[in-house]
């Protein structure tokens, strides 16, 4: 008995060891994608115009990285927050902590070098070392081509820059060990042809981030198999708003849908008598940032529609409203 008791003893110590020598690890020596590379992005005209492109109406860094007005259908931009950060993400919209989307006008980034900056966009490391919840899109973006990445970071370097003390983004245990061992290097992609119309709609699918929205979820990760099927439930105030599905599925996605009705939908919130509605106190919002993507041009959405009709249709059947307090 006694002998066994000595035998269980050391194998409980033995565990201990490796479960405190595996965390040691984990804080100290993660993540690890690489030191940020020696870069000086030049500011052309073509970039800035590609960058304000991308950052605004495809990638929408500015989605998260500005103010939004939620009190409006849409939550459009505030007017002169390009840019500003502060947006919260906390365990009331379903995240494990508080997370706090970042100032990227030169007012934060003007000690970043573009190396630096291009190792948080595309790998999920910040200057500091420490890495970034995965709510931004690091994955995707470091799949983008690289010269994409060059545009928005040239084009975020000529942002106004504007004074705001964003908190510090704080995850819950044990998300906030997880999270270190998430960032992986970038392993960039070239711009495919437009005239390949599908591979280049994925392209820009990827970009926007349109998976990981329309997608079942379970403990932050995508459901594998639900892809565009919708189902991710956005928590509000006023009860919980679910994704719509985005397959070609006739009676639950949008598989009666035209290319041209795809089209319209966007371009909807872009017609200059387009005025977003003001919601009602306790009236559900769409976390869909149209007037942004609505500034796609249209052989853009065009090659987004073609990719999704390229898909598996998903017979997932979605209540977009799925309570309502």
């Amino acid at each position: 008995m006694k002998k066994t008791l000595k035998v269980l003893s050391i194998l409980i110590l033995f565990v201990l060891i490796i479960i405190l020598a595996g965390g040691t690890y984990v804080s100290l020596a993660l993540p690890d994608t690489g030191n940020a590379t020696s870069i000086t992005i030049e500011r052309t005209s073509q970039r800035l115009k590609r960058g304000e492109y991308l950052a605004n109406h495809v990638a929408a860094c500015m989605d998260c990285h500005s103010s939004r007005d939620w009190s409006l259908y849409s939550g459009p931009m505030k007017p002169g927050t390009l840019g500003i950060g502060g947006e919260i993400f906390d365990e009331n919209a379903g995240m494990p902590g508080q997370i706090y989307s970042a100032n990227i006008t030169p007012h934060a980034l003007g000690n970043w070098t573009d190396g630096e900056i291009l190792r948080a966009i595309t790998t999920g490391v910040n200057k500091d070392g420490k890495a970034l919840f995965p709510l931004m899109g690091y994955s995707r973006f470091g799949k983008m081509d690289k010269e994409d990445v060059y545009s928005i970071i040239a084009y975020i370097r000529s942002l106004k820059p504007i004074k705001n003390q964003v908190p510090e983004t704080k995850l819950n245990f044990p998300v906030n060990i997880i999270n270190k061992t998430l960032p992986t290097p970038a392993s960039f992609q070239p711009l495919p042809n437009e005239k390949d119309t599908v591979k280049y709609g994925g392209y820009l699918v990827n970009a926007a981030g349109c998976v990981d929205c329309h997608s079942k979820r379970e403990k932050g990760n995508i459901v594998a198999g639900s892809e565009f099927g919708g189902g991710m439930e956005f928590k509000q105030p006023s009860g919980t708003l679910v994704s719509p599905n985005i397959t070609m599925d006739k009676q639950n996605g949008i598989g009666n849908w035209t290319k041209e009705a795809f089209v319209k939908r966007f371009k909807l919130y872009a017609d200059s008598a387009y005025k977003p509605q003001q919601l009602a106190k306790n009236e559900l919002n769409t976390p869909m940032p149209w007037t942004m993507y609505a500034g796609m041009n249209i052989n853009d959405i065009e090659a987004i529609y073609a990719y999704l009709k390229s898909l598996k249709p998903l017979q997932n059947k979605v209540e977009v409203i799925a309570n309502k307090n």
